[in-house]
């Protein structure tokens, strides 16, 4: 009994020194916008830690610039808008899976509009959706949602997408080229619609749920070796964002941040993620953030229509429904438990 004793303390001991299990990593692309408000939540008060996870968060400029690194499993988890490049790859069998809402917009929530320069507002060139016949726009990336939010603007005026110029380039330099003139106009979110509108270049002329109501404007993506090879990581992944959605969710109220102090710590957060002065962030108007994740599939298929009939998608037979796996988003949510908005 003695020897048995004295095996079972040894064996404990054992057990206390044995290293403790590594982090699994994660690498994670983001835009540097306000979609990402619930990643940089979840890594700054540790909710990714506590899932056992190591994160690195990479700054890439569009979806569309994301989805070869998905596709191979270099990049685990993507961020931004649907694009026709997720809906191609679907068609060649790369499964890119968008799995979450990360934003979308709502009455009052108007964290995407479409801006057009003060000069042309205070001109009358622009005045009406009609006006935005053969003006400028810029984007982030070709195929992509804020194309077919463009487009349903337009459409409010009776104008073709095809009347309108379109070049690319990121958020910051669009914030540039407004300054400059070098473009007439955007589909843009939140912190640079604030920043561009506090400098005086721009004007926010019609908030996106004017024109396209309930726009599923930013997703979260997984790549297939991320779900396929470790679905338990991506479980953990997904419980510890919805955490920081359901932070960012408790701080807003009707599209804006409250005005109690409640909000203080989360703006904080996302001025020092993003690098602009917390005057901007607390001047923004944040977007609608699901807390539990739950995807507006409708939205997805109005873009995928618009995509269709410019070509950019030829594989007519690809559907929205084809590219969303919500059963992570769901399990989370009931993990977690009903959402109870703190007041």
């Amino acid at each position: 009994m003695r020897l048995l004793k004295w095996i079972s303390i040894a064996f404990c001991a054992l057990l206390g020194a044995a290293p403790a299990r590594a982090a699994d990593k994660v690498s994670v692309g983001v835009l540097l916008a306000a979609g990402d408000m619930g990643l940089f939540i979840a890594d700054a008060r540790g909710y990714f830690k506590a899932e056992g996870l190591d994160v690195t968060l990479t700054h890439i400029d569009s979806a569309v610039r994301m989805m070869p690194s998905l596709g191979a499993g270099d990049l685990d988890v993507g961020s931004g808008a649907t694009s026709a490049a997720l809906y191609n790859a679907a068609a060649r069998k790369i499964d890119v899976r968008v799995v979450a809402s990360r934003a979308r917009t709502a009455p009052g929530y108007g964290y995407q509009g479409l801006v057009i320069r003060k000069d042309l507002v205070e001109s009358g060139r622009y005045k009406t959706y009609a006006d935005l016949k053969g003006l400028k726009f810029a984007f982030a990336s070709p195929g992509s949602t804020p194309h077919s939010s463009l487009n349903e603007a337009a459409k409010k005026g009776g104008v073709a997408f095809n009347d309108m110029t379109v070049i690319y380039m990121n958020f910051g330099a669009q914030v540039a080229a407004l300054q400059s003139k070098a473009i007439d106009g955007t589909i843009m979110v939140e912190p640079y619609l604030s920043q561009v509108v506090a400098s005086g270049a721009a004007v926010n002329v019609a908030p996106t749920e004017e024109f396209y109501p309930a726009a599923e404007v930013s997703l979260l993506l997984y790549g297939d070796k991320f779900i396929k090879e470790r679905p338990d990581v991506a479980r953990r992944f997904m419980k510890a964002f919805l955490r920081g959605a359901r932070d960012f969710s408790d701080v807003v109220d009707k599209g804006r941040w409250k005005s109690d102090g409640s909000a203080d710590a989360v703006i904080k957060i996302f001025a020092k993620a993003v690098d602009m002065p917390e005057a901007i962030i607390r001047n923004m108007t944040p977007q609608y953030p699901d807390p539990d994740g739950k995807l507006n599939v409708a939205s997805l298929a109005l873009d995928l229509a618009f995509f269709k009939s410019r070509g950019e998608v030829t594989a007519m037979e690809v559907t929205a429904d084809a590219v969303v796996d919500a059963s992570f988003a769901a399990a989370a949510a009931k993990e977690l438990g009903p959402y109870a908005r703190k007041n």
